[in-house]
């Protein structure tokens, strides 16, 4: 054959046609776009007490796909307040980029910046101390005192005192010696780091908490002198216990001053605590070193703690976290997850509480806890359904000092909340008349700072301020403030002004007479749609589920959400009961009942938007993930004639093998047996116990199966191992279902780096688009 002048064959991706590649080429450039757009992850902001504004700074994070990471940089701005209650936002022209940088903590005063910066090798870790204008210290600490801090957003606590001389935080304990053996054998009592002519055993293993945790070392607390460099560990803390969230307690002169921390407590078993409330944990106090003192020290009073190095604050509650005091040192308050720790669900409603902290130093055991928010059962319409999914801001008070202001899910969607920690009066006072979400950034005096955004609305910042001394949503008004952070072009701002979404009220179907009250009520979905129907003719719907299964879908903006409703296609997020953000009672309707109440749910919801005429029965697909998932499993196998293609991300397909290899092993037996899980729960399950975990799975309805579906998967997935879907992928192909998979060889549960996220969002796009012509 003469190939003369014949080029080189184009040699298609594998799993790629020629069709698909085109689809891959229009999509992934506006899927950049969106993905392109930038988030605020912390703000702070600093009032120099002139009376001429405050300064803001904002620390933003954008995906860098190029490397795989999040780019994250600081941009400033300064606030200026005017008489007749307008602002103005003086932004800097350019950002600054934070390069290697773990956390970023003002002192007290705003006068000083730490600056951390953890070794992604065995180096030290580099803690910076900034003037207002120059590095003032620089100090290296050395692996063996410990390894990274931790700047996870749950054990993470970094702290200074008043007097800004000491920092408290929380870093990996150094690594324990291992056995080290040499030509001879067993080098005894040689721990050397390096040494040419030896090796390291592994030596004993050491457990983790799982997910994301994976060879992380256990979390310890320690306090640097910003003076000296110094770092002491802190003495007489349990192994058993890891440490998080620690803050200074109030300084009384003459008496010693503690150091307040929440610890879990692990005896047998460290299970999986990311995305996990329901793991037993305290608030303790624990005397701080550095201090000398003139004057005879207090005790801590009580039943046998006068000896103890270290003392329980928190005896009669399961759960504490977050702990704050407030601004006059008189108030500690903290979240608890008790209904979580008792009922065993990994999420359920939040409460808040006080302990009165004395004004001598002088500290009595067992402290008494006020209840402020209680758990909220089951809530009337309209009205505050309870705290879920709060966190609260290093400072959230108002300048009265008994008021805090937090972010809580209302619903299905956010909202920003006052909470008086006295009276225990709890406002809604972000526009109760919006759909959208709001939440909290940082506080600017008795002004808010605050973000809304809704599934078709880029974030926008917004500006609160009080009118009146009454703390009510009535009294607040918010401005729109102009900013660069969320620039995007103007193609998004055209596809995305072409929605619009409403959230439904579905009625619940089959009731019976055993439900509660509160599962009774009615459940919601968001319902996001084009403004107009192409001849007549509804788009393709979307049936989207949460994973938790408590967890929420809220009214915010969602990147690939909003993509995949800019390319074409309505959404139905459902928040079927068993959610957030509902009430205590709905919510523990769920467990004991998932894959039977959870299915009919969702497809209630899509019966009533075809009852509705909102969407095309025969152009229905389904995405979910984790639990999510489960359910989309689930329904393809139920209901196998409803949906035309699925996608599933990290999905729990069969509980039977879940419950061996998962870090949440508890999880499985909590939600396939309801409120008797917990006592059943074992290492070892029973024949009778895998036979129900199998019957509660989607595998046990895979011979319906007929649903094209696509499988995402996290190879480094502690929480629902990758074999979970594997094993039922190769069962939908072995029965000539058409499946695609792709695994991402260094990603978790979340599959969140930034090339993962985009390759799921891109495949999920044009996987939906193959089967909705």
């Amino acid at each position: 054959m003469d190939c003369t002048g014949a080029g080189p064959v184009k040699e298609l991706p594998v799993g790629i046609d020629a069709t698909t590649e085109e689809e891959y080429a229009s999509q992934s450039q506006l899927l950049q776009e969106f993905t392109n757009i930038s988030a605020i992850d912390k703000a702070w902001v600093f009032n120099p007490g002139s009376g001429e504004g405050s300064q803001a700074m904002f620390s933003i994070s954008q995906p860098n796909l190029l490397a795989n990471k999040r780019k994250r940089h600081i941009l400033s701005a300064h606030i200026t307040k005017e008489s007749n209650h307008s602002v103005t936002f003086h932004w800097a022209p350019f950002p600054v980029e934070m390069t290697g940088v773990s956390a970023i903590v003002p002192s007290p005063s705003g006068s000083k910046l730490l600056v951390i910066r953890n070794s992604e090798n065995d180096s030290s870790t580099q803690f910076e101390i900034w003037g207002p204008s120059q590095l003032e210290k620089e100090f290296n600490v050395c692996q063996s005192v410990h390894r990274s801090v931790y700047t996870d957003g749950w054990f993470e606590g970094i702290s200074w005192n008043s007097d800004e001389t000491l920092i408290a935080y929380v870093a990996e304990q150094p690594l324990p010696p291992k056995p080290t053996f040499g030509s001879s054998g067993y080098k005894k009592g040689d721990f050397a780091d390096k040494d040419c002519n030896s090796w390291k055993a592994q030596g004993d293993w050491e457990e983790d908490w799982g997910e994301t945790y994976s060879g992380k070392g256990q979390p310890a607390l320690f306090v640097i002198n910003t003076n000296s460099g110094e770092v002491r560990s802190i003495e007489g803390i349990s192994k058993s216990l890891s440490v998080g969230q620690v803050v200074w307690a109030p300084a009384t002169k003459g008496y010693h001053q503690y150091l307040v921390f929440v610890g879990w407590s692990a005896e047998k078993r460290k299970l999986g605590i990311k995305y996990c409330y329901n793991r037993r944990c305290a608030l303790y106090a624990v005397r701080a070193p550095f201090q000398e003192l003139e004057t005879a020290e207090p005790q801590l009073k009580g039943n046998a703690t006068e000896d103890l190095p270290i003392s329980n604050l928190t005896q009669g509650i399961s759960s504490a976290f977050f702990p704050r005091f407030s601004p006059n040192g008189k108030f500690l308050v903290f979240l608890s997850a008790k209904c979580s720790v008792d009922s065993g669900a990994h999420s359920a409603t939040d409460s808040l509480h006080r302990i009165d902290w004395p004004n001598d130093g002088k500290l009595s055991l067992p402290a008494k806890i006020v209840d402020v928010v209680p758990v909220v059962m089951c809530p009337e319409d309209g009205c505050f359904p309870g705290l879920y999914w709060s966190s609260l801001l290093s400072s959230p008070w108002l300048s009265n000092g008994c008021t805090l202001i937090l972010s809580s899910v209302w619903n299905s969607g956010r909202a920003i909340v006052s909470v008086n920690i006295l009276s225990g009066e709890v406002s809604r006072i972000s526009p109760g008349d919006s759909s959208s979400s709001w939440d909290v950034v940082t506080l600017d005096g008795n002004n808010i700072i605050a973000v809304c955004s809704s599934p078709i609305a880029v974030p926008q910042i917004k500006y609160g301020y009080c009118l009146e001394e009454s703390v009510t949503s009535a009294a607040w008004s918010w401005l729109d403030i102009s900013s660069p952070l969320f620039r995007y072009p103007e193609k998004v701002r055209s596809l995305l002004s072409s929605l619009q979404f409403s959230i439904l009220k579905i009625p619940v179907r089959d009731v019976s007479e055993n439900l509660s009250e509160g599962a009774r009520k009615p459940f919601e979905a968001i319902f996001v749609s084009s403004k107009s129907k192409k001849n007549d003719a509804s788009d393709p719907v979307i049936v989207i589920l949460h994973g938790g299964p408590h967890s929420v879908s809220v009214s915010s903006f969602s990147k690939s959400l909003a993509f995949l409703s800019s390319i074409g296609y309505s959404l139905l997020i459902v928040n079927y009961r068993g959610s957030l953000g509902f009430g205590e009672e709905a919510l523990q309707s769920l467990p004991g009942k998932v894959g039977s109440q959870d299915v009919n749910d969702v497809l209630t919801a899509i019966e009533h938007v075809i009852s509705k005429q909102l969407v095309d029965p025969s152009k229905i697909t389904v995405l979910g993930g984790s639990h999510g998932g489960f359910l989309t499993a689930h329904l393809i196998g139920q209901a196998p004639d409803k949906f035309v293609a699925a996608a599933v991300r990290n999905p729990v397909c069969n509980l039977e093998l879940m419950v061996g290899t998962t870090d949440i092993s508890d999880w499985c037996y909590v939600e396939a047996y309801g409120h008797d899980g917990l006592t059943r729960f074992t290492e070892a399950p029973s024949t009778e116990h895998l036979t129900l975990l199998y019957n509660k799975s989607p595998i046990s309805h895979l011979s319906k199966v007929k649903t094209p579906t696509l499988f995402l998967l996290g190879a480094k997935d502690l929480r629902v191992p990758v074999s979970n879907g594997l094993q039922y992928a190769r069962a939908l192909k072995e029965k000539g279902v058409e499946v695609k998979v792709i695994v991402f060889p260094s990603d978790v549960h979340a599959i969140e780096r930034p090339q993962s996220d985009f390759e799921s969002s891109l495949n999920i796009g044009v996987w939906f688009k193959k089967y909705c012509k």
